[in-house]
């Protein structure tokens, strides 16, 4: 998975949007005003991460799919602790 692919698979995700809170160079995808993904653009391999949370290379070695599934697994996660009016729809 590029970045490009990322990218398209964070923002599929109901009421997800990119932000750069931390600069140009670190996307950061959020929902409901909270981050569920941050990823720094010029890291190679790409990686995606936050200090609290699970790092995941993006080499390779984990296939496109399990990568997906990690992504939704955070935003559930995200989207649960949200109060209702801010949930997506």
């Amino acid at each position: 998975m590029d970045q490009h692919e990322l990218k398209v698979q964070c923002l599929a995700l109901p009421g997800a949007v990119e932000d750069f809170p931390f600069g140009d160079e670190v996307s950061v995808f959020k929902v409901g005003g909270k981050m569920f993904a941050l990823c720094p653009l010029d890291g190679e391999p790409l990686q995606l991460s936050k200090r609290h949370w699970n790092t995941i290379t993006l080499d390779g070695s984990l296939p496109d799919q399990m990568v997906t599934d990690l992504l939704a697994d955070s935003y559930d996660l995200v989207v649960a602790s949200l109060p209702r009016a801010r949930r997506p729809a």
